[in-house]
């Protein structure tokens, strides 16, 4: 990308899309096309379309999603699945009608099969059942990826899609309903170890294995690719490396200083047993991620008692 290309993000107050336009403008990318909620609508196709038509961007990193944990994913479900749906579908279509050079779609690792073989290679995907608890959302970005490469096959369109794993950073949900596991975790040692309390309460049985990703380093991964990939099949973004939930919890409660107890609720949902990726493509093609797991939670943690 030139670096007065006319670069749009959409969803740049989120966790990625934040994270994206940090990364950008570090590169020097400065025409940046960056709307709020109530400047479009991602959701309405007439908004959609009529900022495409006046704007003109010529590259577009999709970025906004309605996401969430276990609990929002299974209790907001139709949420999920129209939400996501809706905004894809607009920006995606809208992208092609107004001749966007390149579009990279955010993913999610969700999308592959509940009991996948590990780690998951980019070719499992739609090779079984999904985990229920998210098959809302899933299915939507199941949907976008097949847009993407449907778009591509017929019309000769340049999007790309991207498969991240879990994330986290600065920027991140904390809320204890709605967020994903590792923010939810965060939140809940620090404010453990304000309010002086003997014990933690974490959801599951500790037993199931993450991989997580510090967001910075995935907008590190969505330039490079930008700049670099330009194929239809998909790519998995992460680490490489996974955590039991027990250890996670454990690592955080140190850095946030907590001395009391873990007691973990057996009787809440694990969710799949282990979601671990496959990045040997990503690493093959010249990236990888450099931010450690215990790097990252010191500067979320720092990020999070900062901003409460």
């Amino acid at each position: 990308m030139n670096k007065n290309a006319k670069i749009y993000v959409a969803g740049h107050r989120g966790l990625v899309g934040s994270a994206i336009v940090r990364r950008l403008k570090s590169e020097g990318y400065n025409n940046l096309l960056l709307k709020t909620h109530d400047e479009v609508d991602l959701i309405r196709q007439e908004e959609v379309e009529k900022f495409f038509e006046t704007e003109k961007p010529e590259y577009v990193f999709l970025a906004a999603a309605k996401v969430g944990g276990i609990y929002a994913n299974d209790t907001y479900s139709a949420d999920f699945i129209y939400d996501n749906l809706m905004v894809e579908a607009n920006v995606i279509h809208n992208a092609y009608k107004s001749n966007v050079k390149k579009l990279l779609f955010l993913g999610s690792s969700c999308i592959y099969p509940k009991l996948c073989p590990q780690p998951i290679k980019e070719e499992y995907l739609l090779s079984g059942k999904l985990e229920p608890t998210n098959d809302s959302y899933a299915i939507a970005k199941i949907a976008g990826i097949k847009m993407c490469q449907s778009y591509n096959k017929q019309h000769g369109a340049n999007f790309i899609s991207v498969m991240p794993t879990n994330l986290y950073g600065p920027g991140d949900n904390f809320d204890l309903k709605n967020s994903h596991a590792l923010p939810a975790l965060i939140r809940k040692f620090c404010d453990a170890k304000k309010e002086n309390k003997d014990s933690v309460v974490v959801w599951g049985t500790g037993n199931p294995k993450r991989e997580f990703l510090f967001v910075d380093d995935l907008a590190d991964a969505c330039l490079f690719l930008m700049n670099n990939y330009n194929d239809p099949e998909i790519v998995n973004i992460g680490v490489g490396e996974d955590i039991s939930i027990k250890n996670l919890a454990e690592l955080i409660k140190d850095i946030a200083g907590f001395e009391g107890d873990i007691v973990f609720d057996a009787t809440k949902p694990d969710g799949t047993p282990q979601k671990l990726l496959d990045v040997s493509k990503i690493n093959n093609l010249g990236w990888k991620a450099k931010i450690g797991l215990k790097e990252g939670l010191k500067e979320t943690i720092k990020w999070y008692e900062l901003m409460k």
